[in-house]
């Protein structure tokens, strides 16, 4: 947002004196006068953040009041408390919650202008510059002021610590050999690090709304999932360069937004589920790949899925379904359904070994409890409540116990511990009495577990895996979450992908 002339300052105060009701015209005259220059002028984004709605669809209302009212503490948006009065301010957070008079587009030839190299890759060294182990690190999304941390997974020392793009959505994603993380901001924008040399490497503009990314187990493609244009855009993996983008169109024609893309490693393909048509999609990137979908017919609109430990079985929900289903990709054919209740969050399930057979555990983004499969009968176990819904679970192979946060609701500064073999709570940490503890990572050897306090005077909790002992604390803004290197290549047991 920009100043404004003295002129107009007096006329906000003449304003500000008498305040009336505001139109949503009125709001967009605001908006051209006060946030343009920043967010563009169809609201796509610039020097600040898109503020489309899709794009504020996490950001309450109230929130966006506030922030337009006193600005983002270390950050370019001013505060506009002093300029524009109440009915302003409600008028224009009206007006960006309202869909764009003219919807937006993002073509090609936008992501191609949007392509930005920022270090020539080929000029680094190929080996780490710095003394870690490189699958002993963390990447940490500081989300309260939009940086990055890299830290040192032996010692907990930092390593880096940049600015990100507005609002990192979904995990980052690495190649398969750890040297580079890839990042998706909510507004679309695609980042790739390089870890060994600790720069960033290059970035474009994939979309106007970005669900999530992977990366194939072959290091050479990323395929970002986009709610706005819904589409997919497959990028070289080496430079975030436009190799082509591909229309999410159900078979009979529908438009669909991408709820995930995730990569199965076993099957060289991509696999992704489309929010608004019934169908999975999966995308071989095998040999000379042409990146042409398998569609496969589903028994509802996908909203979430994950996959078991062989990557053959699809377990897949929807926000609209009562349950799940499992679908089998090597046949294309739905299984059967899962006894699922409420909101299932199966991005963030996590499966172990269980008297010698598979099981899968999910959070509950809606209710108390945690829900257990036996991956062979696909039957419910034990559903084990907890002190509220959560979002995030996590373990090891070398910890007995899965941890999950109580996310939503008043106890969301419990995190349970779950004794796998047993399927009860065996411990409840409360970290920062008061303040909303979340997502846990492992070190690559299992020995320490790393808790998020998600706050704005949070923390990252270092415990002892074993003996639950805390060992340190580093306080952050914010950590929305933590990804260690060598689990996400490994895929390991106890991490979601």
């Amino acid at each position: 947002m920009r100043l404004i002339p003295f002129a107009l300052l007096m006329l906000c105060g003449a304003v500000q004196a008498a305040p009336e009701a505001v139109s949503l015209e009125q709001a967009g005259v605001l908006y051209e006068q006060h946030c343009q220059s920043c967010h563009g002028a169809n609201r796509l984004g610039g020097a600040g953040p898109a503020l489309l709605p899709e794009s504020l669809s996490r950001i309450k209302p109230d929130e966006a009041r506030a922030v337009i009212h006193n600005g983002r503490p270390a950050s370019q948006m001013a505060a506009f408390g002093d300029r524009l009065n109440p009915a302003q301010i409600d008028a224009l957070v009206s007006y960006l919650y309202q869909p764009a008079a003219t919807p937006p587009t993002w073509s090609d030839a936008d992501i191609r202008a949007s392509h930005r190299i920022l270090t020539d890759v080929d000029a680094l060294p190929s080996t780490p510059q710095h003394s870690a182990d490189p699958l002993n690190l963390f990447v940490v999304v500081e989300a309260g002021n939009h940086h990055v941390r890299v830290l040192d997974g032996d010692h907990f020392e930092e390593l880096a610590n940049f600015q990100s793009h507005f609002a990192l959505h979904g995990g980052p994603k690495f190649s398969p050999d750890g040297r580079f993380v890839y990042f998706a901001s909510r507004d679309g924008w695609i980042s790739v690090y390089d870890l060994h040399n600790l720069t960033m490497i290059a970035e474009v503009r994939a979309g106007l709304n970005t669900r999530n990314l992977a990366v194939s187990n072959d290091g050479r493609w990323v395929l970002v999932g986009n709610y706005l244009p819904g589409n997919l855009v497959l990028l070289d993996a080496r430079d975030l360069s436009l190799v082509k983008h591909i229309p999410t169109l159900g078979a009979d024609g529908t438009q669909s937004r991408v709820s995930a893309v995730y990569t199965a490693p076993p099957r060289d393909s991509f696999v992704v589920a489309l929010k608004d048509v019934k169908e999975a999609w999966e995308i071989s990137y095998a040999g000379e790949p042409d990146f042409q979908p398998r569609r496969i017919e589903a028994a509802d609109f996908l909203d979430d899925f994950s996959f078991t430990p062989d990557y053959r079985y699809l377990l897949a929900t929807s926000r609209k379904a009562l349950g799940g289903q499992v679908i089998d990709l090597d046949t294309g054919k739905a299984v059967t359904d899962i006894p699922l209740p409420g909101m299932p969050h199966l991005g963030s399930g996590i499966y172990w070994k269980r008297g010698g057979n598979w099981v899968f555990a999910t959070p509950n983004v809606s209710k108390g409890l945690i829900s257990v499969l036996d991956l062979q009968s696909w039957k419910l176990i034990k559903e084990i409540p907890t002190e509220g819904p959560g979002f995030f679970m996590r373990s090891h192979l070398n910890s007995p116990y899965a941890w999950t946060d109580v996310f939503f609701g008043p106890n969301n500064d419990a995190v349970h511990l779950i004794d796998k073999q047993t399927l009860e709570v065996a411990h409840t940490l409360r970290p920062m009495p008061g303040k909303n503890a979340a997502h846990v990572e492992f070190t690559n050897d299992g020995r320490y577990a790393l808790l998020s306090v998600w706050d704005t005077d949070g923390a990252l909790i270092v415990y002892d895996a074993k003996t639950l002992k805390e060992i340190k604390r580093i306080p952050m803004n914010k950590p929305s979450g933590k990804y260690n290197v060598g689990n996400k290549i490994e895929y390991a047991e106890g991490t979601s992908h």
